[in-house]
């Protein structure tokens, strides 16, 4: 699943429109104009079509963070990551919507997929922890399923 994919379900499941998602991609700092996330939106094969790089994806990913839970106590937006796994994607979508466990395994639940507590709290250790799993895309996909139901 590529990050225009990524998005493009975002957007559905948030029920937002082409100029909400550049007002949120914009609340991180990186100012995002209306035309930009229509050609995020596009299909590969249309033309105006453009990749949503990493960077991009996780400044969409941080307004969300502070256009549902305020902008952190300091003031500071943190720097978009260059490069960004499910993991990370799933931590943010989880910041953003203040969900505990309880509350993700209900979105999966949802989306008609079962996930353990076990499995759900591997995604979220750090990479080099033994217990640390790589998210994989169907459980994203999953993920973002379930908020759209």
């Amino acid at each position: 699943m590529t990050n225009n994919d990524t998005l493009r379900r975002l957007r559905y499941a948030l029920n937002k429109n082409d100029l909400a998602i550049a007002q949120i991609t914009s609340k991180s700092g990186r100012e995002t104009t209306e035309e930009e996330v229509i050609n995020w939106l596009k299909l590969e094969d249309e033309p105006g079509f453009v990749a949503l790089s990493d960077k991009d994806l996780c400044s969409f990913l941080d307004g969300l963070i502070v256009e549902k839970r305020g902008p952190r106590p300091d003031g500071v937006v943190p720097a978009p990551l260059e490069y960004l796994s499910n993991n990370e994607i799933l931590k943010k979508l989880r910041i953003a919507l203040n969900l505990q466990s309880d509350g993700m395994l209900a979105v999966f639940k949802k989306a008609e997929f079962d996930v353990s507590s076990a499995e759900l709290g591997s995604f979220f250790r750090r990479f080099d922890h033994p217990k640390f799993a790589k998210c994989p895309e169907q459980v994203l996909r999953k993920f973002i399923k379930g908020l759209s139901v």
